[in-house]
């Protein structure tokens, strides 16, 4: 069975990175701003950590949608889609790794 190409206009796909372009733009000023006001507030490590691990996931994910924006067929956007998944719950794990590593820490200073 031969497998359907994805009949995507070239116009929709410009439309659609630049959506993209601006959302990961808007992301940026939010991430940006949430780490300069987390400089002032000391102790804050593990917020930081995991604000940084948020913007680890939100890159990955812009650069999953642009990816996808390019998929010229079902089989290379369900391919994009399950490196995505297992890419994420690799950093998932790995993230919530370190968090821990990072609480325990902070327990044993602590006492």
């Amino acid at each position: 069975m031969i497998e359907p190409k994805l009949e995507v206009p070239a116009e929709l796909r410009d439309l659609a990175e630049k959506t993209i372009d601006q959302a990961e733009q808007a992301f940026g000023l939010f991430f940006d701003a949430a780490g300069k006001s987390m400089t002032a507030v000391p102790g804050t490590e593990i917020s930081r950590q995991a604000l940084s691990f948020t913007e680890q996931n939100m890159r990955a994910a812009f650069e999953h949608a642009r990816k996808l924006v390019h998929a010229t067929d079902l089989q290379q956007a369900m391919q994009i889609q399950s490196e995505f998944l297992r890419s994420q719950f690799t950093n998932a794990g790995e993230h919530m790794r370190q968090i821990t590593g990072s609480v325990m820490s902070a327990t044993k200073d602590k006492f």
